[in-house]
């Protein structure tokens, strides 16, 4: 027995942007569900699905992956690969699952993969989740089938996916997160003063190697390169709302010397202090961000 809860197709010849081909809400209790690349009529397209009750399987570059609550499969048509239900489970398999075509739903599949693989885990209340059942609810309950509109929404549910990727990226842990917030209010609070890594440890309770190591994992950056940042942000800033001297800007961004000073900003800029500040036309921003 196969019970087809909701699915919804879209034909269109549309290839100049991205499309949603189909999505859907299943429940699947017999072996007769199979998935095979190669038996697919819609090459170059791409698969998530994700499973709200019991378990599917994947078999993909030689390795058979489970599919339990919580995980869900991101697969290319193009790749050998087959996606299927085994009866000697004692429930059904119950899943979501939305197919994608175009060049950019394929650019996303491969940089998630690289981050997590084929099998990536969320939360049944996860944004990612929520968001795809958005979709669903805007074809089934209001009957939207305008295809720039669930192009709009579908490229919107790709982005949560990439967010929440990299969140999973440098997940370590919420005492680790606790300790980098801690270091970054303080780092916001006080990047006019000298700061040291060894000063920055020590407010945070830690050795500074390992504030260096957690920094690096969640950040992409390391302490004194965040507290750098955060300096020319406030430099930018005070370049163009006020007529403060470049030096006395300078000093209270935490710079040593005007020197220095001009050295930094002109890695970031490309140019000097005096110059972006006369610069208005080409660089017509009051704050510039380094997030």
């Amino acid at each position: 027995m196969m019970v087809h809860t909701v699915s919804y197709a879209f034909r269109n010849d549309d290839i100049s942007i991205m499309t949603l081909d189909s999505i859907g809400w299943q429940i699947v209790s017999s072996e007769e569900y199979r998935c095979p690349s190669d038996d697919r009529p819609d090459p170059g397209h791409v698969v998530f699905q994700y499973t709200l009750n019991g378990q599917g399987y994947l078999d993909i570059e030689n390795q058979t992956i489970p599919l339990p609550k919580g995980h869900a499969l991101l697969v290319k048509i193009s790749g050998e690969h087959c996606y299927y239900y085994k009866q000697e489970n004692n429930e059904p398999w119950e899943f979501i699952w939305i197919n994608i075509r175009g060049d950019e739903a394929n650019r996303i599949w491969d940089m998630i993969h690289d981050h997590e693989g084929h099998v990536i885990r969320r939360n049944a209340d996860s944004p990612l989740i929520q968001e795809l059942w958005q979709i669903i609810h805007l074809i089934h309950q209001e009957k939207v089938t305008d295809k720039y509109r669930l192009s709009m929404q579908v490229y919107r549910w790709l982005l949560i996916l990439v967010q929440t990727s990299r969140d999973a990226e440098k997940d370590i842990g919420a005492l680790s997160i606790t300790t980098i917030e801690k270091c970054k209010k303080f780092i916001r609070e006080n990047y006019a003063s000298p700061l040291t890594l060894d000063l920055l440890a020590s407010h945070c309770d830690i050795n500074k190697h390992y504030l260096c190591r957690l920094f690096q994992k969640s950040e992409k950056t390391s302490p004194l390169a965040y507290l750098k940042d955060r300096r020319i942000e406030v430099a930018v800033r005070l370049l163009r709302t006020t007529e403060l001297p470049i030096s006395q800007i300078g000093q209270q961004c935490g710079f040593e010397s005007p020197s220095y000073f001009g050295k930094v900003f002109r890695q970031y800029m490309s140019m000097s202090p005096k110059e972006y500040r006369l610069n208005k036309l080409e660089f017509p921003y009051e704050a510039i961000y380094y997030e």
